[in-house]
């Protein structure tokens, strides 16, 4: 295939005017260096980042302008003369903190963030290095691909990045996002027993089907930690907490959790001024712990497990056309989703 000179992308270019701050632009298609590879993107998905980033309410590192999204996947169709890991014809997909390699995130790799720091994957064409991608998963095509990267990987660390699943263990989900259905995908996989949580009848179907055992409405249940622990035996409480609420549910996940358990603070839809002191850290005998995705390294290993296991993202029905970005980010922010929003790039 003949590589253009110019492609279509699109980028954030303030952080005060929502998502009027999105462009459609046309912009040079970029030609790899000796450690790079350029990979044709064809697939791409939204997280919850990607919306607030152009409301100026993203609290890590940016630089604006900046091509949107971090999640993406695709071809590598040229690479650097010194690349030694890809060749042309692989299937690729995009790791969002492309400094964040192995063990541990440290401050240069936390500043590396694809959509954010670096050019994301709301475009035709994009430059990595060629440590900045994975090989994709051989049962997923790229939309699917593509919603690995920050919500699975990020899933994939809360489970195993600290203190790993063991199997016969219980996890805890809060909701139908990306995050919370990929750490039951994950948690199932490994073994595990998984309580969901939820405010709708609808998805507590759907929870049941992707195989969570048991389903809590907390609508229905304002007290739904105390109703998990006693899911547990002998009411010892859950081993793993995906803690996805913030304020609104940190609470009911502290007296959910068992001694030595782990609630792996994921985001805060819900506010981000608990009413919980940190000292309740103590009398729980619990680690409270901030995720921010993963390496490379557990993207790797997360993704010979979804290989091994089948395991099939979960995509919103509506699949976005490269041209209806726009209606995609008020789609995500209106909540009409379930699982991940997922774009086409034609």
């Amino acid at each position: 295939m003949s590589i253009p000179s110019t492609q279509t992308q699109y980028v954030v270019t303030s952080k005060e005017k929502g998502f009027e701050g999105l462009i459609k632009q046309e912009g040079p298609v970029p030609k790899p260096g000796a450690n790079e590879v350029l990979v044709r993107l064809y697939g791409a998905s939204l997280n919850y980042r990607d919306l607030i980033i152009p409301q100026g309410l993203y609290p890590f590192p940016i630089d604006l302008p900046v091509v949107a999204a971090s999640d993406g996947a695709g071809e590598v169709v040229a690479v650097g003369e010194k690349v030694t890991k890809w060749k042309k014809g692989d299937k690729v997909t995009t790791l969002f903190n492309q400094f964040h390699q192995y063990g541990d995130i440290d401050q240069r790799a936390a500043s590396s963030g694809l959509g954010g720091v670096f050019d994301g994957t709301l475009r035709q064409y994009g430059v990595f290095n060629e440590d900045g991608v994975v090989r994709t998963p051989s049962n997923l095509n790229h939309v699917e691909a593509a919603t690995l990267v920050c919500a699975g990987v990020t899933s994939w660390n809360a489970l195993y990045g600290l203190k790993t699943l063991k199997p016969g263990q219980f996890v805890l989900t809060q909701g139908t996002g990306g995050v919370s259905i990929f750490a039951l995908q994950f948690a199932k996989a490994g073994g595990a027993k998984v309580i969901a949580t939820t405010s709708s009848k609808e998805k507590c179907e759907m929870l049941k089907k992707l195989g969570a055992d048991y389903v809590i409405n907390y609508r229905e249940d304002p007290n739904w930690g105390e109703t998990a622990r006693k899911l547990t035996p002998n009411n010892q409480g859950i081993d793993h907490i995906i803690e996805v609420g913030g304020a609104g549910t940190l609470g009911q996940s502290m007296k959910a959790i068992k001694y030595e358990g782990i609630i792996s603070i994921i985001g805060f839809l819900g506010g981000a001024q608990p009413k919980e002191s940190i000292l309740d850290t103590l009398s729980k005998i619990c680690t409270v712990r901030g995720v921010y995705v993963g390496s490379k390294q557990l993207m790797e290993e997360m993704c010979l497990a979804i290989e091994a296991n089948n395991i099939k993202p979960v995509v919103d029905k509506r699949i976005f056309k490269f041209d209806e970005v726009k209606e995609a980010y008020e789609y995500m922010w209106a909540q009409k989703h379930f699982g991940k929003v997922g774009i086409t790039i034609e």
